[in-house]
């Protein structure tokens, strides 16, 4: 009869039995510093913005603004900053009110909790170094609602209403620099051009999927609006039967297309996408989930 050790074989840790490197802190004085640091807060509020605390624009119907959207977005930027309750964020503005020996009323929190739901809010780009990588993807968005008396007389429908959001990212910073919102029947490659003309700064590389893999986006990127400075680099994977395509003349858009297929024919699809650095298109992904 053969003999069953008792004994539990070890368990190799995960990440192919790699340990990880335990950091060990040398200048305690450095660190001991910088966690003392992390407690130390100072609040720099711009001039403006008191200038600008009270509403004046032009009269509306029905009782009139006392506090202007500036101050109502410099209410909610702390709330937001500190993790803070409506009522508390009262509070916090009235101390900061009084530290600053200035002389102003502030928002309640109804005012603000009224106020947040209709504010507009434009968020700045930050000032992009050259060309960017633009990263584009699109999602379904599903459209609920019907109307009551639809749905009095006639019961609910069955089916629902789909839209479909289109956007384009700053590969370099993650900011959304373009989106469109179309019907579910517009393909992504329909949205290749408003999303190019949206994006404020010049596009050095066009990230995108196989549904991308259209001429007239291969055409559109290899000859640009006149406000692109440049031809743009398209980092598109072809469709796995993907051919080169002959042509009379040289036209740019298929020469560079014929390059790609010509590539992953050669070195397969799983390297060209490493070499091509493709996994930028993966914050896209993250973006519209």
């Amino acid at each position: 009869m053969k003999k069953v050790s008792s004994r539990r074989k070890p368990v190799k840790p995960a990440g192919r039995g790699k340990t990880k490197k335990v950091y060990r802190v040398s200048n305690w004085a450095a660190y001991n510093q910088a966690l003392v640091q992390r407690g130390n807060l100072t609040v720099w509020l711009d001039e403006a913005v008191l200038a600008g605390w009270h509403a004046c624009g032009p009269p509306q119907r029905g009782a009139q603004f006392v506090y202007s959207d500036r101050a109502i977005e410099t209410a909610l930027t702390f709330r937001l900053l500190f993790n803070l309750p409506l009522r508390q964020t009262q509070g916090f503005m009235t101390s900061l009110m009084a530290l600053l020996g200035v002389d102003l009323a502030v928002p309640t929190y109804s005012t603000l909790s009224r106020r947040q739901a209709h504010l507009s809010i434009a968020l700045p780009l930050r000032p992009a170094q050259g060309p960017i990588h633009l990263v584009v993807d699109s999602t379904g968005l599903k459209v609920y609602g019907e109307s009551e008396w639809k749905v009095r007389v006639h019961g609910w429908s069955t089916r629902r209403t789909w839209r479909k959001l289109h956007m384009g990212f700053n590969a370099e910073t993650g900011e959304v620099v373009a989106q469109t919102l179309t019907e579910a029947k517009y393909d992504d490659a329909s949205q290749a051009k408003p999303l190019m003309e949206q994006t404020p700064v010049d596009i050095g590389h066009f990230y995108g999927d196989g549904g991308y893999d259209r001429w007239k986006v291969h055409r559109l990127l290899a000859y640009p609006p006149a406000a692109q400075a440049a031809p743009i680099e398209a980092v598109i994977p072809p469709q796995k039967n993907a051919t080169t395509r002959k042509a009379k003349r040289r036209y740019r858009h298929i020469e560079a297309r014929n390059q790609r297929v010509e590539a992953i024919e050669g070195m397969g699809r799983k390297r060209w996408k490493k070499q091509v650095g493709y996994h930028r298109r993966s914050l896209a992904e993250t973006g519209v989930a």
